[in-house]
This record gives structure tokens, C-alpha cells and sequence, in this order.
């Protein structure tokens, strides 16, 4: 199965002098084509500051990621914005939406920046996903006349809208009650099972339950790692009380 993501020896620190702090000491990590995976760990950790580097959000202070066969640090910023824009898919527990937009010009904008003469095909795929979330009738709502569900289900389409190589998930159930999360993650089950690689950062063990990888996180390190087989839906039960007992064990 060929790898999507390698970082190789990650390095990342805050802060200077007395007050420097390494937050990513030396991670090495490999992602594959259509994996689901998650990252777990205590708050300061450095799960989602892995996410970001991964992402090329945040740069690096030392080692090296390569997504897609290239190197990330031969890139500037507006090319890395156009890997994010149009190969990868970002998702956060409170999802960025403009309030002067409806939901679903939020969704097509980034599509649409610089290139206005495709936006009838765009908004077609943006009713598209919106339909396959279950929120088609809401396009024309305001991001402020939906519900925290809703507007993640919102997220996910824009997150899909360029077909990506890869989903990054930080938090994403995190703001939700019980029921949204559960439906978000079949989401995001369905969507994996399309093909498109899933690394999600999340402290909740029913939602790591639902991945086939899971990483686990202290002090800047992956110190664990815990594998499980594809979902049958009447195992989740006993999947979380496996990712619980592993978090034990690691002391997370």
C-alpha cells in the first residue's frame, strides 16, 4: 500500500530560551493510502501541533514530511495553501465559516477563489455532498440558523470538495453531543470507505474505536500504538474498552 504521508524524525518547539519548550520530540509517523487513523494524548501532548506539521500548517524545526512523494519544506506558503486547498481536506472542532456567507457559499468558496467561471459546476458538487450529510435543505441558511452538527456536517463538505488524498480531524466530534458525534463519525466512516485517508486527533475513545490505527501521544512522542480490524458495527462495544484499557496502559 503506498504511503501518503512520512515524517521522518519530527522537531517542533515554542518559546525561547529558558522558556523553550519541545512540543514534537522526534516523531516518526507513516500514513497510507485510505488508512483511518487516530492520535491520542493528554492535553500538551502534541497531537494536534502533529497534525498541523503534517498539514504544513505549522513548519518544522527539524526532520522531515513528505506528503504525496514531496518533500513539504521545498514549498512556500501559497503553495503549500494550494497542496491544503486541493489535495487535502481540514476539519476542526469548530468549523471557519464567514457569517456573511450562507452555508453554502462557505462550502464553495475556497473552490471558487480566483476561478469564479466554474462555479456552477462547483455549487453542483457543493449540493451533492451537502445532500449525501444529510443537510441539502439548509444551503441557504446562514451559519448562525444551524445547529454545532449541522455546521460540522457543512465542514465535512467543504473539506470534500476537491476530492482529497486525505481528511485531518482535529477534534471534530469534540463540540457535539453524543448523538451528532456518532453521526458525524459514520460520516466519516462512509467516506473512508470511498478510499480517502483519515487521521483524526481526538481525546474521546469511542470516537478512536471507530478508526483501524490508533497513535498514542505523551510528551511529544508516539510511545504506543494500537491496531484494530475493520468496524462491524456490533463490536464497537468491546473496541472501546480495548482503546480504553490501552489509554491505561500507556498512563494517558
Amino acid at each position: 500500500m503506498e504511503k501518503i504521508i512520512i515524517g521522518e524524525h519530527i522537531v517542533k518547539t515554542f518559546g525561547e530560551g529558558d522558556e523553550e519548550r519541545t512540543v514534537l520530540d522526534g516523531v516518526s509517523i507513516e500514513i497510507n493510502e485510505g488508512e483511518f487513523v487516530a492520535v491520542m494524548g493528554p492535553s500538551g501532548s502534541g497531537k494536534s501541533t502533529l497534525l498541523f506539521a503534517l498539514s504544513g500548517i505549522d513548519g518544522v524545526d527539524g526532520g522531515k514530511i513528505v506528503f504525496d512523494g514531496k518533500d513539504l519544506s521545498a514549498f512556500g506558503e501559497t503553495e503549500l495553501s494550494d497542496i491544503r486547498r486541493t489535495k487535502m481536506g481540514l476539519i476542526f472542532q469548530q468549523p471557519t465559516m464567514l457569517k456573511s456567507l450562507n452555508i453554502l457559499d462557505n462550502i464553495i468558496l475556497p473552490s471558487i477563489r480566483g476561478n469564479r467561471k466554474n462555479i456552477a459546476k462547483v455549487s453542483e458538487k457543493a449540493r451533492t455532498l451537502l445532500k449525501r450529510v444529510g443537510i441539502a435543505e439548509l444551503e441557504t441558511r446562514d451559519t448562525t440558523q444551524v445547529s454545532g452538527g449541522q455546521l460540522q456536517r457543512a465542514g465535512i463538505c467543504r473539506a470534500l470538495m476537491s476530492s482529497p488524498k486525505i481528511i485531518f480531524g482535529d477534534e471534530p466530534t469534540g463540540a457535539l453531543n453524543s448523538k451528532s458525534a456518532h453521526e458525524i463519525m459514520d460520516i466519516f466512516s462512509e467516506i473512508n470507505a470511498d478510499g480517502t485517508a483519515i487521521m483524526l486527533v481526538t481525546h474521546d475513545a469511542k470516537v478512536a474505536a471507530r478508526t483501524e490505527r490508533i497513535l498514542f501521544m505523551l510528551d511529544g512522542k508516539i510511545v504506543s500504538e494500537l491496531k484494530l480490524p475493520k468496524l462491524n458495527g456490533s463490536d464497537i462495544e468491546r473496541r472501546v474498552e480495548e482503546v480504553t484499557a490501552k489509554m491505561l496502559e500507556v498512563g494517558i
